[in-house]
């Protein structure tokens, strides 16, 4: 075989090659698919980590005791089902990635033997509604540095359900607030 039948056979060989890349790349331009939704479970509030001013700014849209007295606790307990991955809701739950939360309304801040961020145990006092409910809007707002990864709730009606649920998990609720 001299060199003229050899060249012949390899750029016929490097033509094909050639032409079933180009006929990919114009097929997948053709037929190209739309890209999925978001894929994962949607934590509430997990994609505004920055709207914490936006959240305080509804927050004061009505006042948290009035929201109290419209509360459902009912609603609050299934809005917490994903914080079920983290938190234990029964009396006596062990501690899982954050603290247990059964009896936290009226109870000390970092108050549980559980290993609390330094922001949480610079913080001070008890669990009010007020204080539950400036964490639940923006944890990281109200404690900077706590290690709680949660973005907050921004729905104000929202955090008062789930404040009455909170309230609920406990052997003597403490009262609401006066309207």
């Amino acid at each position: 075989m001299d060199s003229f039948e050899f060249n012949k056979i390899a750029g016929a060989t490097l033509g094909t090659c050639l032409f079933v890349m180009a006929l990919g790349v114009f097929s997948d331009a053709i037929f190209a698919r739309p890209h999925g939704g978001k894929a994962g479970y949607d934590l509430p509030g997990a994609s505004d980590h920055g709207a914490a001013g936006g959240a305080a700014a509804a927050a004061t849209a009505e006042p948290l005791p009035v929201l109290l007295a419209a509360a459902d606790a009912k609603r609050g307990e299934g809005l917490v089902k994903p914080c079920a991955a983290c938190h234990a809701f029964e009396k006596g739950g062990a501690a899982k990635v954050g603290p247990p939360l059964y009896g936290v309304v009226g109870h000390k801040v970092a108050g549980q033997t559980f290993a609390y961020s330094d922001a949480l145990k610079g913080k001070g006092g008890e669990w009010t509604f007020d204080q539950l409910n400036a964490f639940i809007t923006a944890p990281q707002t109200f404690a900077k540095g706590t290690k709680m990864a949660f973005g907050g709730e921004k729905d104000a009606k929202k955090r008062a359900d789930i404040l009455a649920y909170l309230r609920s998990l406990a052997d003597t609720p403490a009262p609401l607030p006066a309207p």
